[in-house]
């Protein structure tokens, strides 16, 4: 028996689609959560963990030391707070993504990948907004690995409230700023030193939005144009389940070709959004090391380019690919079961 289309603007349905949404990003996250805690030490170069990046022995080397170390716990160090974040980041991106598809979307003659990355792109920022400061947390949390500063949520609150970048003045006993560093840098700084301790919980927060264009956008695009290609009439009837409970909408797909849609999806987005996360990840983590300058993403830049050229833009992409095709798999998998499970 059919349903008809629900009213996708209703208090039900916004709330089943978050919960949906939450619900598929805490697994995924705790599926790849190890890997993600060194992905984080390798994109912010981590002086304990810097000789590790660039091999697939580097990363089982890093994840032993870790292991080591602090033990199965320090695996999943910043969890909780990926958790906390997560789960409000991904219901937010979901549900939006249906709100924002249902009102660029309102036929097959729309059905346009353009409008399809719009959709995405525009529920990629409307949930990072939201949840950013806990983002910038989690990453904190993950970056330390020293146990004399592991350091608990709140104190790393603290913390991040209370940085502030070292003024001109203090740059050097002369005033002056030191060799090396440029008149436009040292303007620069004075230019981004936060006047309230909210600013910095927003740190990187402009290359996250650039991120997040391709990344949101380009995922749900690849996903519903490879839920299309496996749906053709020719392989249908291995990747579509037989029951189909809804006349408004696709049949669903069945678990592996879920899978091969998500798994796609996160492939193509974490290659278009790559080098703004890296960016991001130097940007969040400036004021735990070095001299606590908070420069803007130029500089960022210019600084990533000049340590390791281009291929410091793309340092950890083999431990993304490999973290984000179970990743983005296992989110969409979730999601459209959720969806199927609370009638929506």
């Amino acid at each position: 028996m059919t349903q008809a289309e629900p009213d996708k603007r209703s208090l039900e349905y916004v709330s089943r689609s978050g919960l949906a949404g939450g619900l598929a990003g805490c697994a995924a996250k705790t599926v790849v959560g190890p890997l993600d805690r060194v992905k984080i030490l390798f994109q912010a170069s981590n002086p304990q963990f810097a000789r590790y990046t660039g091999s697939w022995f580097g990363l089982a080397t890093a994840l032993t030391e870790i292991h080591r170390e602090e033990g199965i716990r320090g695996l999943f160090r910043g969890h909780s707070a990926t958790l906390l974040r997560i789960f409000p980041y991904a219901g937010i991106k979901f549900l939006a993504y249906e709100q924002f598809r249902a009102a660029l979307i309102q036929g097959r003659q729309q059905e346009t990948p353009w409008r399809r990355l719009l959709s995405g792109s525009l529920a990629g920022i409307t949930s990072v907004f939201f949840t950013y400061p806990l983002e910038v947390i989690r990453v904190r949390l993950a970056f330390e690995t020293k146990k004399g500063m592991r350091s608990s949520f709140s104190s790393i609150c603290r913390q991040i409230h209370n940085e502030r970048p070292l003024a001109p003045q203090a740059l050097s006993p002369s005033g002056a700023p030191p060799a090396g560093l440029s008149s436009y840098a040292t303007t620069t700084i004075e230019k981004v030193t936060p006047r309230s301790g909210l600013g910095n919980f927003y740190r990187g927060f402009s290359p996250t939005l650039l991120g997040m264009l391709p990344y949101a956008g380009m995922s749900f695009l690849t996903h519903d144009t490879a839920g299309d290609l496996l749906r053709h009439p020719a392989i249908a009837r291995y990747t579509t389940l037989a029951a189909r409970t809804r006349t408004d909408r696709p049949a669903p797909l069945t678990s592996w070709a879920e899978l091969v849609a998500g798994g796609s999806a996160g492939l193509v987005s974490q290659t278009a959004s790559y080098p703004f996360e890296v960016i991001r990840r130097r940007m969040q983590v400036g004021g735990a090391v070095g001299d606590r300058h908070h420069l803007r993403i130029p500089e960022t830049t210019k600084a990533i380019w000049a340590e390791k050229g281009l291929r410091g833009f793309f340092v950890g992409l083999t431990i993304g690919y490999v973290k984000v095709v179970p990743m983005v798999a296992t989110s969409f998998l979730v999601y459209e079961r959720a969806k199927l499970w609370l009638g929506i």
